[in-house]
Protein backbone atom coordinates (compact mmCIF):
# COMPACT_ATOMS: atom_id res chain seq x y z
CA UNK A 1 0.00 0.00 0.00
CA UNK A 2 1.36 3.56 -1.26
CA UNK A 3 1.80 6.13 1.72
CA UNK A 4 0.42 9.54 1.83
CA UNK A 5 4.38 10.33 2.01
CA UNK A 6 5.34 8.11 -1.25
CA UNK A 7 2.62 9.45 -2.84
CA UNK A 8 3.64 13.07 -2.44
CA UNK A 9 6.59 12.08 -3.69
CA UNK A 10 5.63 10.80 -6.74
CA UNK A 11 3.87 13.01 -8.00
CA UNK A 12 5.86 15.80 -10.48
CA UNK A 13 2.54 18.63 -9.67
CA UNK A 14 2.54 18.15 -5.62
CA UNK A 15 0.13 17.25 -3.20
CA UNK A 16 -1.95 19.99 -1.45
CA UNK A 17 -2.83 18.96 2.46
CA UNK A 18 -4.62 21.02 5.00
CA UNK A 19 -1.60 21.53 6.97
CA UNK A 20 0.26 23.48 3.95
CA UNK A 21 -0.69 27.41 3.80
CA UNK A 22 -1.92 27.06 -0.19
CA UNK A 23 -4.49 24.78 1.20
CA UNK A 24 -7.22 27.01 1.56
CA UNK A 25 -7.09 28.69 -1.48
CA UNK A 26 -6.47 25.62 -3.76
CA UNK A 27 -9.82 24.24 -2.39
CA UNK A 28 -12.16 27.38 -3.55
CA UNK A 29 -14.11 26.85 -6.38
CA UNK A 30 -16.22 29.35 -8.43
CA UNK A 31 -19.26 28.84 -6.67
CA UNK A 32 -18.83 30.05 -2.79
CA UNK A 33 -21.69 28.49 -1.42
CA UNK A 34 -19.24 25.17 -1.66
CA UNK A 35 -17.08 25.21 0.88
CA UNK A 36 -15.61 21.90 1.10
CA UNK A 37 -12.20 20.26 2.80
CA UNK A 38 -10.64 17.65 0.95
CA UNK A 39 -7.87 15.52 2.84
CA UNK A 40 -5.58 16.01 -0.46
CA UNK A 41 -5.17 18.26 -3.76
CA UNK A 42 -3.30 16.58 -6.65
CA UNK A 43 -2.26 19.11 -8.66
CA UNK A 44 -1.29 16.95 -11.73
CA UNK A 45 1.11 18.25 -13.85
CA UNK A 46 0.66 15.41 -16.51
CA UNK A 47 -0.59 12.22 -17.27
CA UNK A 48 1.45 10.05 -15.09
CA UNK A 49 0.30 12.12 -12.45
CA UNK A 50 -3.27 11.53 -12.83
CA UNK A 51 -2.50 7.72 -13.28
CA UNK A 52 -0.99 7.83 -9.56
CA UNK A 53 -3.85 9.73 -8.20
CA UNK A 54 -6.54 7.22 -9.84
CA UNK A 55 -4.70 4.28 -8.25
CA UNK A 56 -3.94 6.13 -4.76
CA UNK A 57 -8.21 6.83 -4.60
CA UNK A 58 -8.74 3.47 -6.19
CA UNK A 59 -6.24 1.43 -3.71
CA UNK A 60 -7.10 3.76 -0.27
CA UNK A 61 -11.16 3.52 -1.20
CA UNK A 62 -10.55 7.28 -0.97
CA UNK A 63 -13.44 9.97 -2.39
CA UNK A 64 -12.24 11.43 -5.40
CA UNK A 65 -13.41 14.18 -7.05
CA UNK A 66 -12.12 15.93 -10.74
CA UNK A 67 -11.81 18.85 -11.28
CA UNK A 68 -10.23 21.37 -14.14
CA UNK A 69 -11.80 24.62 -14.08
CA UNK A 70 -13.72 24.57 -11.05
CA UNK A 71 -16.68 26.50 -12.43
CA UNK A 72 -19.18 23.58 -11.50
CA UNK A 73 -22.47 24.57 -10.70
CA UNK A 74 -22.37 22.27 -7.62
CA UNK A 75 -19.32 22.77 -7.11
CA UNK A 76 -18.78 18.82 -7.79
CA UNK A 77 -14.79 19.63 -8.89
CA UNK A 78 -14.20 19.12 -4.85
CA UNK A 79 -15.19 16.51 -2.41
CA UNK A 80 -15.30 16.52 1.12
CA UNK A 81 -12.61 14.25 3.07
CA UNK A 82 -11.30 13.07 0.27
CA UNK A 83 -9.12 13.23 -2.72
CA UNK A 84 -9.09 16.06 -5.65
CA UNK A 85 -7.37 15.45 -8.90
CA UNK A 86 -7.08 18.95 -9.56
CA UNK A 87 -6.21 19.57 -14.00
CA UNK A 88 -5.10 22.97 -13.86
CA UNK A 89 -1.45 23.05 -14.63
CA UNK A 90 -1.93 20.55 -17.41
CA UNK A 91 -2.47 23.68 -19.59
CA UNK A 92 -2.04 23.42 -23.25
CA UNK A 93 -2.94 23.64 -26.95
CA UNK A 94 -1.98 22.63 -30.38
CA UNK A 95 -3.54 23.52 -33.69
CA UNK A 96 -3.22 21.30 -36.51
CA UNK A 97 -3.98 23.85 -39.45
CA UNK A 98 -4.50 20.85 -42.03
CA UNK A 99 -6.71 18.83 -39.75
CA UNK A 100 -8.14 22.06 -38.67
CA UNK A 101 -8.15 21.06 -34.92
CA UNK A 102 -6.59 21.84 -32.04
CA UNK A 103 -5.87 19.40 -29.05
CA UNK A 104 -6.35 21.12 -25.40
CA UNK A 105 -4.99 19.97 -21.90
CA UNK A 106 -7.43 19.23 -19.29
CA UNK A 107 -6.45 21.94 -17.18
CA UNK A 108 -7.62 24.69 -19.94
CA UNK A 109 -9.90 26.77 -19.62
CA UNK A 110 -12.15 28.20 -22.91
CA UNK A 111 -10.13 31.47 -22.70
CA UNK A 112 -6.70 29.49 -22.95
CA UNK A 113 -8.66 27.60 -26.15
CA UNK A 114 -9.85 31.14 -27.91
CA UNK A 115 -6.00 32.87 -27.09
CA UNK A 116 -4.89 29.96 -29.07
CA UNK A 117 -7.79 29.56 -31.62
CA UNK A 118 -8.49 32.93 -32.38
CA UNK A 119 -5.06 33.75 -34.08
CA UNK A 120 -5.83 31.67 -37.21
CA UNK A 121 -9.36 32.92 -37.34
CA UNK A 122 -10.79 30.10 -35.84
CA UNK A 123 -12.86 28.66 -32.47
CA UNK A 124 -14.75 25.38 -31.08
CA UNK A 125 -18.57 25.68 -29.44
CA UNK A 126 -18.20 26.78 -26.25
CA UNK A 127 -19.63 28.80 -22.89
CA UNK A 128 -20.40 32.75 -22.20
CA UNK A 129 -17.31 32.73 -19.72
CA UNK A 130 -14.09 32.82 -20.44
CA UNK A 131 -12.45 31.16 -17.30
CA UNK A 132 -15.24 27.92 -17.08
CA UNK A 133 -12.77 24.93 -17.90
CA UNK A 134 -12.62 23.32 -20.71
CA UNK A 135 -13.02 19.35 -19.45
CA UNK A 136 -16.53 20.21 -16.87
CA UNK A 137 -18.11 22.31 -19.71
CA UNK A 138 -17.35 19.69 -22.53
CA UNK A 139 -18.02 16.68 -21.04
CA UNK A 140 -21.23 18.16 -19.78
CA UNK A 141 -22.11 19.15 -23.32
CA UNK A 142 -21.36 22.20 -24.20
CA UNK A 143 -23.63 25.32 -24.87
CA UNK A 144 -22.35 28.74 -26.19
CA UNK A 145 -22.21 31.55 -28.38
CA UNK A 146 -21.72 28.98 -31.64
CA UNK A 147 -24.23 26.71 -30.46
CA UNK A 148 -26.78 27.41 -33.64
CA UNK A 149 -24.20 27.23 -36.17
CA UNK A 150 -22.04 24.88 -35.43
CA UNK A 151 -23.40 22.50 -32.32
CA UNK A 152 -22.81 21.85 -28.84
CA UNK A 153 -18.81 21.70 -27.50
CA UNK A 154 -19.46 17.50 -27.98
CA UNK A 155 -20.56 17.49 -31.24
CA UNK A 156 -17.30 19.14 -32.27
CA UNK A 157 -15.30 17.15 -29.82
CA UNK A 158 -12.86 14.39 -32.37
CA UNK A 159 -10.82 12.35 -29.61
CA UNK A 160 -10.34 12.13 -25.69
CA UNK A 161 -7.55 10.47 -24.03
CA UNK A 162 -8.53 9.02 -20.33
CA UNK A 163 -7.62 7.75 -17.33
CA UNK A 164 -9.70 5.38 -16.47
CA UNK A 165 -10.65 3.97 -12.91
CA UNK A 166 -8.48 1.04 -13.01
CA UNK A 167 -5.52 3.46 -13.67
CA UNK A 168 -4.91 2.49 -17.40
CA UNK A 169 -5.08 5.09 -20.23
CA UNK A 170 -6.63 5.07 -22.81
CA UNK A 171 -7.77 7.00 -26.27
CA UNK A 172 -11.42 7.13 -27.35
CA UNK A 173 -12.69 8.13 -30.88
CA UNK A 174 -15.06 7.07 -33.35
CA UNK A 175 -12.45 4.20 -34.29
CA UNK A 176 -11.04 3.37 -30.65
CA UNK A 177 -12.98 2.76 -27.67
CA UNK A 178 -16.94 4.17 -29.72
CA UNK A 179 -18.37 3.11 -26.26
CA UNK A 180 -16.60 5.57 -24.07
CA UNK A 181 -16.31 8.07 -26.94
CA UNK A 182 -20.00 8.26 -26.85
CA UNK A 183 -20.04 8.30 -22.99
CA UNK A 184 -17.70 11.23 -22.53
CA UNK A 185 -20.02 13.46 -25.10
CA UNK A 186 -22.24 14.57 -22.55
CA UNK A 187 -22.29 12.18 -19.66
CA UNK A 188 -20.28 14.34 -17.21
CA UNK A 189 -17.15 12.84 -15.50
CA UNK A 190 -18.41 9.56 -14.46
CA UNK A 191 -16.46 7.19 -16.97
CA UNK A 192 -12.85 8.68 -15.75
CA UNK A 193 -10.16 11.76 -16.21
CA UNK A 194 -10.08 13.38 -19.40
CA UNK A 195 -6.67 14.79 -19.72
CA UNK A 196 -6.64 15.88 -23.26
CA UNK A 197 -9.63 16.97 -25.59
CA UNK A 198 -9.08 16.89 -29.80
CA UNK A 199 -11.92 19.50 -30.96
CA UNK A 200 -12.84 20.13 -34.90
CA UNK A 201 -11.93 24.30 -35.34
CA UNK A 202 -14.73 26.17 -37.32
CA UNK A 203 -13.98 29.75 -38.91
CA UNK A 204 -14.90 32.23 -36.51
CA UNK A 205 -12.77 35.17 -36.13
CA UNK A 206 -15.14 38.46 -35.69
CA UNK A 207 -18.39 38.37 -34.85
CA UNK A 208 -21.44 41.04 -34.61
CA UNK A 209 -22.48 40.40 -31.18
CA UNK A 210 -23.37 42.04 -27.92
CA UNK A 211 -26.49 42.65 -25.98
CA UNK A 212 -29.70 45.05 -26.52
CA UNK A 213 -31.38 45.80 -23.47
CA UNK A 214 -35.36 46.73 -23.06
CA UNK A 215 -37.30 48.51 -20.63
CA UNK A 216 -38.57 45.31 -18.27
CA UNK A 217 -42.54 46.62 -18.68
CA UNK A 218 -42.03 45.56 -22.31
CA UNK A 219 -40.49 41.64 -21.18
CA UNK A 220 -43.85 40.15 -22.40
CA UNK A 221 -43.74 41.84 -26.03
CA UNK A 222 -39.71 40.84 -26.21
CA UNK A 223 -40.42 37.00 -25.17
CA UNK A 224 -42.93 37.15 -27.68
CA UNK A 225 -41.25 38.18 -30.36
CA UNK A 226 -38.14 36.36 -29.46
CA UNK A 227 -39.78 32.70 -29.10
CA UNK A 228 -40.90 33.11 -32.80
CA UNK A 229 -37.91 34.87 -34.38
CA UNK A 230 -35.36 32.53 -32.93
CA UNK A 231 -37.19 29.28 -33.78
CA UNK A 232 -36.80 30.07 -37.82
CA UNK A 233 -33.57 32.51 -37.46
CA UNK A 234 -30.41 31.43 -39.57
CA UNK A 235 -27.74 29.47 -37.94
CA UNK A 236 -25.41 32.39 -38.33
CA UNK A 237 -27.95 34.31 -35.58
CA UNK A 238 -27.02 33.53 -31.90
CA UNK A 239 -29.14 35.27 -29.01
CA UNK A 240 -30.11 34.38 -25.41
CA UNK A 241 -32.89 36.31 -23.72
CA UNK A 242 -31.98 37.59 -20.20
CA UNK A 243 -33.24 39.23 -17.07
CA UNK A 244 -31.01 41.18 -15.62
CA UNK A 245 -29.57 44.03 -13.13
CA UNK A 246 -27.73 46.88 -15.00
CA UNK A 247 -24.04 47.16 -13.39
CA UNK A 248 -23.08 50.43 -12.03
CA UNK A 249 -20.19 50.44 -14.42
CA UNK A 250 -18.60 51.88 -17.78
CA UNK A 251 -19.87 51.31 -20.11
CA UNK A 252 -23.42 51.19 -19.24
CA UNK A 253 -24.82 54.18 -19.16
CA UNK A 254 -25.47 55.90 -15.84
CA UNK A 255 -29.23 56.63 -16.18
CA UNK A 256 -29.54 52.49 -16.64
CA UNK A 257 -27.38 51.44 -12.98
CA UNK A 258 -28.87 48.87 -11.24
CA UNK A 259 -31.99 49.16 -13.39
CA UNK A 260 -33.58 45.38 -13.95
CA UNK A 261 -34.06 45.13 -17.39
CA UNK A 262 -34.68 42.55 -19.96
CA UNK A 263 -32.37 42.07 -22.81
CA UNK A 264 -30.87 38.94 -25.98
CA UNK A 265 -27.13 39.03 -26.25
CA UNK A 266 -27.04 38.46 -29.59
CA UNK A 267 -23.59 36.68 -31.32
CA UNK A 268 -23.88 36.60 -35.43
CA UNK A 269 -21.20 34.62 -37.19
CA UNK A 270 -21.89 34.97 -40.78
CA UNK A 271 -20.16 37.61 -43.28
CA UNK A 272 -19.62 40.77 -41.49
CA UNK A 273 -21.01 42.73 -44.73
CA UNK A 274 -24.21 41.10 -44.22
CA UNK A 275 -24.49 41.63 -40.30
CA UNK A 276 -26.60 45.07 -40.29
CA UNK A 277 -28.87 44.14 -43.39
CA UNK A 278 -29.83 41.19 -40.45
CA UNK A 279 -30.34 43.30 -37.35
CA UNK A 280 -32.68 45.54 -39.34
CA UNK A 281 -36.01 43.65 -38.56
CA UNK A 282 -34.69 42.95 -34.84
CA UNK A 283 -33.85 46.69 -34.51
CA UNK A 284 -37.04 47.55 -36.15
CA UNK A 285 -39.14 45.30 -33.66
CA UNK A 286 -38.78 48.09 -30.73
CA UNK A 287 -36.24 51.30 -29.92
CA UNK A 288 -34.28 49.22 -27.09
CA UNK A 289 -33.15 51.42 -24.06
CA UNK A 290 -29.53 50.22 -24.98
CA UNK A 291 -27.85 48.68 -27.64
CA UNK A 292 -24.13 47.14 -27.56
CA UNK A 293 -23.94 45.19 -30.81
CA UNK A 294 -21.28 45.36 -33.63
CA UNK A 295 -18.46 44.10 -34.55
CA UNK A 296 -16.52 42.14 -31.97
CA UNK A 297 -13.54 39.73 -31.83
CA UNK A 298 -15.00 35.98 -30.45
CA UNK A 299 -12.59 35.88 -27.39
CA UNK A 300 -13.84 39.31 -26.79
CA UNK A 301 -17.08 38.23 -26.13
CA UNK A 302 -16.45 35.25 -24.93
CA UNK A 303 -14.90 36.87 -22.39
CA UNK A 304 -17.67 39.84 -22.24
CA UNK A 305 -18.87 38.98 -18.70
CA UNK A 306 -15.88 37.31 -17.37
CA UNK A 307 -15.78 40.91 -14.73
CA UNK A 308 -18.71 40.98 -13.35
CA UNK A 309 -19.13 37.10 -12.33
CA UNK A 310 -15.45 36.48 -10.77
CA UNK A 311 -14.71 33.37 -8.77
CA UNK A 312 -16.32 34.01 -5.28
CA UNK A 313 -19.83 34.77 -5.58
CA UNK A 314 -22.19 33.18 -4.04
CA UNK A 315 -24.34 30.39 -6.87
CA UNK A 316 -27.68 28.94 -6.57
CA UNK A 317 -28.61 27.51 -9.78
CA UNK A 318 -32.23 25.60 -11.20
CA UNK A 319 -32.73 24.70 -14.70
CA UNK A 320 -34.53 23.18 -17.19
CA UNK A 321 -34.95 22.34 -20.81
CA UNK A 322 -37.62 24.02 -22.61
CA UNK A 323 -38.93 22.99 -25.96
CA UNK A 324 -42.03 25.45 -25.91
CA UNK A 325 -42.43 29.27 -24.37
CA UNK A 326 -45.74 29.34 -23.95
CA UNK A 327 -47.98 32.67 -22.97
CA UNK A 328 -48.48 31.15 -19.49
CA UNK A 329 -44.79 30.66 -18.92
CA UNK A 330 -44.20 34.34 -20.28
CA UNK A 331 -46.60 35.43 -17.51
CA UNK A 332 -44.44 33.52 -14.86
CA UNK A 333 -41.15 34.41 -16.19
CA UNK A 334 -41.98 38.33 -15.64
CA UNK A 335 -43.03 37.61 -12.22
CA UNK A 336 -40.15 36.90 -11.31
CA UNK A 337 -37.61 38.78 -13.16
CA UNK A 338 -39.12 41.62 -11.88
CA UNK A 339 -38.21 40.37 -8.47
CA UNK A 340 -34.71 39.88 -9.12
CA UNK A 341 -32.91 39.55 -5.57
CA UNK A 342 -29.61 40.91 -6.12
CA UNK A 343 -27.41 42.71 -9.13
CA UNK A 344 -25.81 39.19 -10.15
CA UNK A 345 -29.05 37.07 -10.02
CA UNK A 346 -30.47 36.44 -13.30
CA UNK A 347 -32.43 33.98 -15.67
CA UNK A 348 -31.36 32.91 -19.10
CA UNK A 349 -33.02 31.05 -21.83
CA UNK A 350 -29.99 29.40 -24.38
CA UNK A 351 -31.06 28.52 -27.45
CA UNK A 352 -30.02 24.96 -28.54
CA UNK A 353 -31.46 25.03 -31.73
CA UNK A 354 -30.18 24.90 -35.57
CA UNK A 355 -27.05 22.45 -35.52
CA UNK A 356 -27.34 21.20 -32.58
CA UNK A 357 -31.05 20.31 -33.11
CA UNK A 358 -29.75 18.32 -36.09
CA UNK A 359 -27.91 15.61 -34.21
CA UNK A 360 -30.16 12.84 -33.07
CA UNK A 361 -30.99 12.03 -29.35
CA UNK A 362 -28.91 9.37 -29.26
CA UNK A 363 -26.33 9.98 -31.19
CA UNK A 364 -24.62 11.12 -27.56
CA UNK A 365 -26.32 10.95 -24.06
CA UNK A 366 -27.82 14.26 -24.55
CA UNK A 367 -31.22 13.65 -24.77
CA UNK A 368 -32.78 17.11 -25.79
CA UNK A 369 -32.12 17.88 -29.15
CA UNK A 370 -35.22 18.65 -29.75
CA UNK A 371 -35.65 21.61 -27.34
CA UNK A 372 -35.55 24.74 -28.33
CA UNK A 373 -33.56 26.40 -25.07
CA UNK A 374 -31.30 25.42 -21.77
CA UNK A 375 -33.38 27.63 -19.60
CA UNK A 376 -31.16 28.23 -16.27
CA UNK A 377 -32.35 30.81 -13.06
CA UNK A 378 -29.83 31.69 -11.08
CA UNK A 379 -29.52 33.39 -7.65
CA UNK A 380 -25.86 35.08 -7.27
CA UNK A 381 -24.71 37.55 -4.92
CA UNK A 382 -20.81 38.14 -3.03
CA UNK A 383 -22.49 38.21 0.43
CA UNK A 384 -23.05 35.05 2.40
CA UNK A 385 -25.54 36.87 3.77
CA UNK A 386 -27.80 37.26 0.79
CA UNK A 387 -27.59 33.26 0.74
CA UNK A 388 -31.40 32.10 2.12
CA UNK A 389 -32.51 35.22 -0.06
CA UNK A 390 -30.84 34.18 -3.65
CA UNK A 391 -31.93 30.52 -3.19
CA UNK A 392 -35.34 30.82 -2.27
CA UNK A 393 -35.96 33.48 -5.14
CA UNK A 394 -34.22 30.46 -7.39
CA UNK A 395 -36.30 27.62 -6.35
CA UNK A 396 -39.85 29.56 -6.30
CA UNK A 397 -38.91 30.64 -9.86
CA UNK A 398 -38.03 27.43 -10.82
CA UNK A 399 -41.12 25.76 -9.31
CA UNK A 400 -43.79 28.07 -11.37
CA UNK A 401 -42.11 28.04 -14.52
CA UNK A 402 -40.54 24.02 -14.03
CA UNK A 403 -44.50 22.50 -15.40
CA UNK A 404 -43.58 24.34 -18.63
CA UNK A 405 -40.72 22.65 -19.33
CA UNK A 406 -39.64 19.60 -20.93
CA UNK A 407 -38.38 17.55 -17.90
CA UNK A 408 -34.70 17.49 -17.70
CA UNK A 409 -31.49 19.87 -17.28
CA UNK A 410 -28.72 20.56 -18.84
CA UNK A 411 -26.36 19.01 -16.46
CA UNK A 412 -23.61 21.16 -16.39
CA UNK A 413 -26.59 24.35 -14.68
CA UNK A 414 -27.64 21.41 -12.16
CA UNK A 415 -26.69 21.30 -8.38
CA UNK A 416 -27.22 18.17 -6.57
CA UNK A 417 -30.87 17.34 -7.65
CA UNK A 418 -30.81 13.01 -7.04
CA UNK A 419 -31.51 10.41 -9.19
CA UNK A 420 -34.32 10.72 -10.70
CA UNK A 421 -33.27 13.97 -11.95
CA UNK A 422 -29.91 12.53 -13.93
CA UNK A 423 -32.52 9.82 -15.07
CA UNK A 424 -34.94 12.51 -16.26
CA UNK A 425 -31.89 14.25 -18.24
CA UNK A 426 -30.81 11.29 -19.69
CA UNK A 427 -34.26 10.03 -20.79
CA UNK A 428 -33.61 6.78 -22.65
CA UNK A 429 -29.56 7.14 -22.83
CA UNK A 430 -29.82 6.22 -19.07
CA UNK A 431 -29.65 2.75 -19.71
CA UNK A 432 -26.99 2.73 -21.79
CA UNK A 433 -24.82 4.78 -19.73
CA UNK A 434 -25.17 2.63 -16.91
CA UNK A 435 -24.07 -0.32 -19.01
CA UNK A 436 -21.07 1.83 -20.12
CA UNK A 437 -20.76 2.81 -16.53
CA UNK A 438 -20.70 -1.12 -15.70
CA UNK A 439 -17.94 -1.56 -17.64
CA UNK A 440 -15.33 0.86 -17.11
CA UNK A 441 -16.22 2.05 -13.53
CA UNK A 442 -18.39 -1.15 -12.09
CA UNK A 443 -17.75 0.14 -8.05
CA UNK A 444 -17.98 4.03 -8.85
CA UNK A 445 -15.14 5.39 -8.64
CA UNK A 446 -15.45 8.59 -9.96
CA UNK A 447 -18.89 9.45 -7.95
CA UNK A 448 -18.66 13.32 -6.70
CA UNK A 449 -20.81 13.88 -10.68
CA UNK A 450 -24.11 14.07 -11.70
CA UNK A 451 -23.51 10.35 -10.51
CA UNK A 452 -25.32 7.64 -13.29
CA UNK A 453 -24.88 4.58 -10.96
CA UNK A 454 -23.72 1.25 -11.88
CA UNK A 455 -25.72 -1.80 -11.19
CA UNK A 456 -28.90 -0.65 -11.86
CA UNK A 457 -31.69 -2.41 -13.04
CA UNK A 458 -31.46 -2.83 -17.05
Amino acid sequence: MVTIKEFRESLRGGLIEPQDKEYDEARKVYNAMISKHPQMIARCMDVADVIQSVNFARENNILLSIRSGGHNAGGLGICENGLVIDLSLMKYTRIDLQEKTVVVGGGCTWGDVDHATHAFGMATPSGIISTTGVGGLTTGGGIGYLTRKYGLSIDNLRSVDMVLADGSFVVANKNQNQDLFWAVRGGGGNFGVVTSFTFKLNPVSMVYGGPILYELTEAEAVMKWYRELIKDAPDDLNGFFAFLTVPPVAPFPEHLHLKKMCGIVWAYTGPMENAEETFKPIRAFKTPALDFVGPIPQPALQSMFDGLYPTGLQWYWRADFVKELSDEAITAHIKFGNELPTMHSTMHLYPINGAASRVSNTDTPWAYRDATWAMVIVGVDPDPANKEKITTWTKQYWEAVHPYSAGGAYVNFMMDEGEERVKATYRENYERLVKIKNKYDLNNLFRVNQNIKPHAEM
